[in-house]
């Protein structure tokens, strides 16, 4: 949902901190220096530095509990910070949270609508809350129902609405007032894969409309297709950043996958195999199949005959270039979680 309407840039926050230049705060989107949250003796959010560009999409990934969902909360004024600073689009977010809320929108977890009002109500009463005239509320929710592919279920309530278009009025919901920048928090959590594909291209568009977008997810591919720049983030901390491209950079060589004939040969399986990886082995047990990252393709025989000589039998054996996922395992030592259902 929006936090208010748009506003103009300000350029009066206060002084940043001498290591961050005034140009650097009124330029960039997002700009945070040594932020912290903590929870008692659990740091959250530990000495995060991020640069946003603007009319950039940059992915937040990380494991539960990695982290994300607090920096969101903190960059969108719900939450404030133990320790350091966050500025967007030049408002810094402790001294002038009003002039940062007229600057965003936000669509969490999960979607924040009235089941009792349509479509067309729940955009008209958002637009009337952020200070529009009843005339413009109206107008803007015709547009943002034909944008979302909602126009035909617009005077609908919501309570008839499938998961899928309960999201898709959630992100609309959230542009109500032409923000300049959008946090999305998993916003396609439990989507089935064509409801996603519909996101996508809506966030593909806002990017093009000049929108600038922090895509925090657990589907490393979404972040792979959408993102300029990926930060990973795994306790608090910031552990990588970069293009994606640049991180894979980081894993080296390539990745053989192998799937076992039997789950319970994934312990055996990878300490044979340890030899020859160069990070870790994703070796969940209970999963048949296993990633092991190599450094050079010849490997795949060299994985082939120790598990011949281990007698552990398996029924595919391919080898690729590494992906955000191999990225992830690489930095964190596990893999990314797996967000649970799918609802259209």
């Amino acid at each position: 949902m929006p936090i208010t309407a748009n506003a103009a840039n300000r350029a009066d926050e206060g002084p940043p901190p001498t290591s961050t230049s005034a140009v650097a705060v009124l330029e960039l989107a997002v700009l945070t220096r040594g932020l912290s949250r903590s929870f008692g003796d659990v740091h959250a959010v530990d000495s995060v530095d991020l640069r946003i560009e603007r009319g950039t999409v940059v992915g937040l990934l990380g494991p539960n509990g990695s982290g994300k969902t607090t920096l969101i909360r903190m960059l969108s004024t719900l939450l404030r910070p133990s320790a350091g600073k966050a500025w967007i689009a030049g408002a810094e977010v402790g001294d002038d949270p009003f002039a940062v809320r007229r600057q965003i929108g936000l669509t969490g977890q999960y979607a924040a609508v009235d089941d009792f009002l349509t479509g067309r109500e729940n955009i008209r009463m958002m637009g009337r809350l952020v200070g529009m005239s009843n005339g413009d509320a109206r107008r803007r929710a015709d547009e943002l129902l034909e944008s979302f592919g909602l126009s035909d279920a617009g005077d609908r309530p919501l309570s008839t609405y499938s998961g899928g278009m309960r999201r898709r009025l959630d992100l609309a919901l959230s542009l109500t007032s032409r923000p300049a920048i959008v946090f999305l928090d998993e916003p396609t959590t439990g989507l089935d894969p064509r409801s996603r594909f519909a996101m996508w291209q809506v966030i593909e568009r806002l990017v093009a409309d000049g929108t600038t977008v922090l895509l925090c997810t657990q589907y490393l591919e979404e972040a792979d297709r959408l993102a300029e720049r990926v930060v990973i983030l795994d306790h608090g901390r910031v552990v990588a950043e970069g293009a994606p491209s640049e991180l894979r950079a980081q894993v080296g060589g390539d990745i053989v996958e192998v799937t076992l004939v039997d789950p319970a040969d994934v312990v055996a399986a990878a300490g044979v195999l340890r030899t020859v990886a160069t990070a870790a082995i994703d070796d969940v047990s209970g999963e048949r199949v296993m990633r092991i990252p190599v450094a050079t393709p010849d490997r795949l025989a060299d994985v082939v005959r120790l598990l011949d000589r281990a007698h552990i039998a398996f029924t595919g054996l391919t080898l690729h270039e590494p992906t955000l996922d191999d990225v992830f395992l690489t930095l964190t030592g596990r893999p990314a979680a797996k967000p649970d259902g799918d609802d259209g």
